[in-house]
């Protein structure tokens, strides 16, 4: 069992543009992780952690940003709840792989670390 209080304190640490960079970097390791069959515990693990620095996230964050990662949250949600009919399903295990990549270029966009000063 994860430690989700010690996960906290130390993902509270770095300023919001960073937390969402590590929820980006999650979301892409989801993607790269459905690429094989044996990673389903995994991956359910990396959208448990999503869903938390979500929640951890958007209170800190715009309005805007807020919606938007709770729009992911919900996202997550039900792909947690249908994770083992999804995971048996190439083709729906690719498409989540897809719909990580695509979010996580937006959460990464939002955060601003891309931007050039």
């Amino acid at each position: 069992m994860r430690d989700w209080q010690a996960l906290k304190e130390r993902y509270l640490r770095d300023d919001l543009p960073k937390r969402m960079g590590n929820l980006a970097s999650n979301l892409a390791r989801i993607k790269s992780r459905c690429q094989n069959v044996a990673n389903g515990e995994l991956v359910e693990s990396l959208l448990q952690e999503s869903k938390l620095f979500i929640e951890w996230t958007a209170k800190d964050a715009e309005i805007e940003i807020a919606a938007k990662l709770v729009e992911l949250q919900i996202q997550l949600a039900c792909w947690q709840y249908s994770w083992g009919r999804i995971w048996e399903d190439a083709e729906q295990r690719i498409s989540v792989g897809e719909q990580g990549r695509i979010w996580s270029e937006k959460v990464l966009n939002m955060s601003g670390l891309l931007a050039v000063n």
